[in-house]
């Protein structure tokens, strides 16, 4: 299947105006497309179906649990099919059915183990006062952030596990699923655990696993006993900073 991803626009602030490629059979959104929600509207009657998996910035200023009502409720409108701890099988051109395992997958703050953990909850302190959210009624605090974190992941392993009727599995989180995925710029240093999940033991059950977050490109492949799984993020990120640059909001990926 040939799909366009596009994530981290930031549509908030940044001045883009997202184009279809009219080879893909399918878009993705990987979340942090715009705080406000009203760049979605961009994406209605788009040629081609389009999933989406919500960045943490689509929760900015909100309640989580109304948010996600009210997140659905705008998608449903616009004909977005958004994705949270559920999958979804699409066939493609060919007939092979590929089986869609997404949810935001928030950071748990285990990347550097148990001993790490505690220092990358205070360093992300930060972004939890960036995105002002609150979560059933206190302040979406790290360790609110962890308990959600810690139900995706239960989430995702035992999705990703199970067998059916499919023939590949691309996983679609928000967050990274493993260091590999930092950015260049920063490193392995606490903050990067707000960033990446230590989910390197769920890879070989996806052929392909996308992200977003990181506002830089990947695309690597983790070989395994089982294969290989291929890692993308096609993040824009912001212009101001020169993290656009280099990005191919065109480019088409095969799963």
């Amino acid at each position: 299947m040939r799909i366009q991803l596009l994530s981290d626009l930031h549509l908030e602030t940044e001045s883009f105006e997202p184009e279809p490629n009219p080879a893909a059979e399918l878009l993705v959104l990987g979340g942090d497309i715009d705080s406000r929600w009203a760049a979605l509207q961009r994406f209605r009657g788009w040629p081609v179906p389009v999933l989406m998996v919500a960045g943490n910035h689509e929760f900015d200023g909100r309640e989580l649990d109304d948010a996600w009502l009210a997140l659905r409720a705008r998608c449903g409108q616009l004909g977005i099919t958004l994705l949270e701890r559920e999958s979804l099988v699409r066939a493609d051109a060919d007939g092979a059915r590929i089986r869609f395992v997404a949810t935001v997958r928030w950071c748990d703050f285990d990347l550097f183990g148990d001993t790490g953990r505690a220092t990358a909850m205070r360093a992300a302190a930060y972004y939890m006062r960036i995105m002002r959210s609150t979560r059933r009624g206190v302040a979406f605090d790290p360790e609110g952030v962890r308990e959600e974190a810690l139900a995706c992941r239960d989430w995702l392993a035992a999705e990703l596990a199970k067998t059916g009727d499919w023939d590949r599995t691309v996983a679609l989180t928000h967050f990274a699923p493993s260091l590999r995925s930092a950015d260049p710029r920063y490193g392995a240093q606490p903050g990067t655990a707000s960033f990446c999940n230590a989910d390197d033991a769920l890879l070989p059950f996806a052929t392909t696993w996308i992200h977003g977050h990181l506002h830089c490109r990947h695309d690597y492949l983790v070989e395994h006993a089982g294969g290989r799984t291929r890692v993308i993020c096609n993040a824009r990120g912001h212009g101001r900073k020169g993290e656009a640059e280099g990005h191919d909001p065109l480019r088409l990926y095969e799963v």
